[in-house]
Order: C-alpha cells, then sequence, then structure tokens
C-alpha cells in the first residue's frame, strides 16, 4: 500500500510564506511525476504545480514567480514553496504523485489527504 502524507499547511497573512511537504511510502517501485493541485470552497480542483523525475517543473500562471516545486528522490518527497501569498492562493492543497509498485507496471496515480492554507490577515 502507498500512502502520500502532506505536511506543512496553516494560517498565514498575505504577503507570507509556507512551505508544503509531500511525503511518498510503501511499496513503491518508482516515482515519475509529482505535483501540487489546490482546491479553494465552491471551484474545481486545479494544478498548481509538477515536476517530473528528471526534475522539469511546470506552473499554474497565477503563481508563476511565487510558488517553487522541488523534490527529494532519495526521500521520495516533493516540496512546495510558496512566497508573497494571497488570499485567493486559500484553498486544500492536494499532494499527487504517478507511483509504480514493480518493474514493468503501469504507474498509478495517487493523491494526499489535503492540507489546508488559509491566507487572511
Amino acid at each position: 500500500q502507498v500512502q502520500l502524507v502532506e505536511s506543512g499547511g496553516g494560517l498565514v497573512q498575505p504577503g507570507g510564506s509556507l512551505r508544503l511537504s509531500c511525503a511518498a511510502s510503501g511499496s513503491i517501485f518508482s516515482i515519475y511525476a509529482m505535483g501540487w493541485y489546490r482546491q479553494a470552497p465552491g471551484e474545481q480542483r486545479e494544478l498548481v504545480a509538477a515536476i517530473t523525475s528528471g526534475g522539469s517543473t511546470n506552473y499554474a500562471d497565477s503563481v508563476k514567480g511565487r510558488f517553487t516545486i522541488s523534490r527529494d528522490n532519495a526521500k521520495n518527497t516533493v516540496y512546495l514553496q510558496m512566497n508573497s501569498l494571497k488570499p485567493e492562493d486559500t484553498a486544500v492543497y492536494y499532494c499527487n504523485a504517478d507511483i509504480s509498485l514493480s518493474k514493468g507496471w503501469v504507474p498509478f496515480d495517487y493523491w494526499g489527504q489535503g492540507t489546508q492554507v488559509t491566507v487572511s490577515s
């Protein structure tokens, strides 16, 4: 069984920073792309940032220049450094990873439980 466990959410004032972490554990053979999504109340879940196993990154236009995604392959962990936070960044943030459980197996899509980020004065 594979688990993705997020940490680092919380309440922060506008202009502040937070760093989210997501660690994958379990019977993992290989992790491909990892990413962060978010979902605000009444809104659809949207991609925030993604990173390949080789380190190529992709960001939503709304967070470019403010958020940075990174990963530590040795620790099976992905991070999201969020700077210059705005009230509109308030959402539940979900970690996502494409994980193969054995050599030659097609990777499956796994999700964390979500962590709340609230930007408010």
